[in-house]
Order: structure tokens, then sequence, then C-alpha cells
């Protein structure tokens, strides 16, 4: 099969589709993968890389994108659409419940999109090609949270972990899935104080078993999520619902009532966020403030770390990719876990998820 992997368009993703090893898996499978030229050099991966481990460079974005698959980092962007072809399989993240339009394209020009986020094994949402990422940008999470809290950046100039005499930042944890637990560790290594709340009641007695009584961990309820939010120096978002916008958890109101200065990261903002007052940046304009808070919506966080991203995302990916190389679009009919991916096939939604979000375009 003809691979394709264009060079990311979004701002400043610096992640890329197949790294050279993954290529190199690829190849000796027997297949031919064509790699954008400088797709990789963000993430320290030179044309020479790619070329030693057997990709043929190509110097146009066409040129990777016709092919039979495509392997990408992001959803498609606006410029991106006139590349997607009829019956052509993609696979890469999507997010397509925050993304109306994208998911009308895809649906009009009759691609098979897989997207990673939506890949699931047996289990309580299992979901091992978000696990990666998540991981990636729950720690993120932290390390971005607490530069925002410096002054300079227009935060309340708190010091997460405080020092003797003068007491630690207070993060607040929304979700305690993997974004939140991630998140919780580095912001207990760096010494603050951490509340994580969570609808879970099995996952917070699994947290218990990590944490202990460093981290103060409450049900998820309106009350419990109004007199934690109030009090945070730091606000991360990190719930999910498999292939469903994020629920809005934190209104405008309760936004008002935080303390000027304070921080809120939202990493579920590819998935809608769960603030209120929370819209998606830019690793380029990263934050603004509203109601006097610093809102941080990047939502493509990983890219930050690309070296360590692409890596760790294609250890993952590595294997479903093989598979729907050696037998496209059949590999969904062996693999129950990758057909739980499919988004979009022969101008049909077929995501239950989606169909949920967008029963307009059920046909």
């Amino acid at each position: 099969m003809e691979i394709g992997v264009p060079k990311e368009t979004k701002d400043q993703e610096f992640r890329v589709g197949l790294s050279p090893s993954s290529v190199r898996v690829l190849r000796e499978n027997g297949h031919n993968i064509f790699v954008e030229s400088q797709a990789g050099n963000g993430a320290g991966f030179t044309d020479e890389d790619y070329g030693n481990a057997g990709a043929e460079i190509v110097d146009k974005a066409d040129a990777a994108w016709d092919r039979e698959l495509v392997v990408k980092v992001k959803e498609p962007l606006t410029s991106e659409y006139k590349f997607l072809q009829k019956e052509q399989l993609l696979f890469t993240y999507l997010h397509l419940a925050a993304n109306r339009q994208l998911t009308e394209y895809l649906i009009d020009c009759g691609i098979c999109a897989i997207a990673y986020e939506t890949v699931e094994q047996p289990g309580a949402n299992r979901l091992p090609l978000l696990t990666p990422m998540s991981i990636v940008a729950g720690r993120l999470a932290v390390q971005f949270g607490a530069r925002f809290l410096e002054r300079q950046q227009g935060g309340r100039g708190v010091l997460l972990g405080g020092i003797p005499g003068v007491k630690a930042g207070k993060v607040v944890i929304l979700g305690g899935g993997v974004v939140g637990t991630e998140a919780a560790k580095i912001a207990v290594g760096m010494g603050a104080m951490v509340q994580i709340l969570d609808v879970n009641v099995e996952r917070l007695s699994y947290l218990e078993t990590l944490f202990g009584s460093r981290v103060e961990l409450l049900y998820s309820n309106s009350a419990h999520i109004e007199a934690a939010v109030k009090e945070a120096d730091l606000l991360i978002g990190a719930v999910l619902i498999p292939g469903k916008k994020a629920p809005i958890l934190v209104s405008r109101e309760l936004v008002k009532q935080m303390r000027p200065g304070s921080v809120i990261v939202d990493v579920a903002v590819d998935q809608g966020g769960c603030v209120e007052t929370l819209q998606p940046t830019s690793h380029t304009n990263p934050v603004y403030i509203d109601e006097g808070v610093v809102h941080y919506g990047v939502p493509n966080m990983p890219g930050a770390v690309p070296w360590t991203s692409t890596q760790a995302l294609n250890n993952s990916t590595l294997p479903y990719t093989v598979q729907l190389a050696n037998l496209g679009i059949k590999a969904l009919e062996v693999n129950p876990a990758l057909a739980k991916g499919l988004n979009v096939k022969n101008h049909h939604l077929v995501h239950p998820a989606l169909k949920e979000v967008f029963p307009d375009l059920v046909g």
C-alpha cells in the first residue's frame, strides 16, 4: 500500500504522523511511504532519517496526500480539505464532536476517516491511542499553568510549591482519568495543594491508592465544584466523554468568583471544553484574560514537546497502522478496537457518539 505522511499545518504543531522507525517497520511489511519534505524536522527527524528508513521524500503536500492511506497527527484544516479523496483511508486525531464543519466535509467527500481518540479496546473507556497524548497533556497542564501563574505572564504571582512560611498554591483538577491523574502527579511533585473531583467513586478509590493523603479526592457535584473552583490558583479541566463534547462544569458566573490572576488550563478544549469562558487558543497566542482569569486553551498541547510526543504516539499507533496497511478497510473487520475508531465511511457518519451529537447528519 502507498502511505502518505504530510507535514502538519496546525499552528506550531511539530509532531509527525510516522517516525523513521515506524517507516522502517512499514517498509519491512512491503509498503511504500511518501513523507513530505521537512515533515519531521520539528520532532528532530530529518529527511535523511526518513530516507535511510526507506521512505520517499516528496516536495509538495499533495504528493503526500495522494495516497491510499494518510497518517497524520491532527485533524485536516480547511486548507487541506482539497486533498481529501473518496474511499481514501485517513488515520489521525479528529475530535469531530467539536467540529461540525470538518464532520460535514468528511461525509461529503466520501473518505474513510478513523480517529485515534475513538479506537477503543474492551473494558471501561480503554482508549489506547488517546492515552499517550493524555499523559503528555496532563503533565504539561501543570507545567504551563505554573508558568502563566507568574506575574509577568498575567497571573497572580503564585509559586505552586510555596516555601516554608508561605502556603503552597492550590490546584483543582476536574476529572480523575489519565489527564487528571498525570496532572496530579506533577502538581504533587511540585508541592502544590491538590484536589481531584470525579463522578466515578471507584476511580476515586483507585486514586487514593496512588496518592494517599497527598491529594484531596472529592465526588464531583455542583456544590463541590463551586467550592473548589473559587479557591483554585490553577484549575485544570480534564473531563472526557469518548466521542462526545465535554460537559460545561464551570459557568461564567463561577469564573467571575475566582481570584484575579488565577489560571485555567482546559485540556478538554479539543472536545469543546468544560469551562464556559474557555475558547481555543494556539501555541503562538496561548492565553487570554476573561473575567480577570488567565485562560489557556491550546488544543494540541503535546505539540510543544514533539520529540517525546511523536515517539509516544507512534509506540501506540504503529500496530494499528500496520494492520490498516496490510489489510486496508478489512482491518476493521478483524480488529474490533480499530473498528470503533471509524467515524465516517462512504458518505455516512457511523460512530454512535457522533450520531448523538449530529443527529441531523445521520442519513
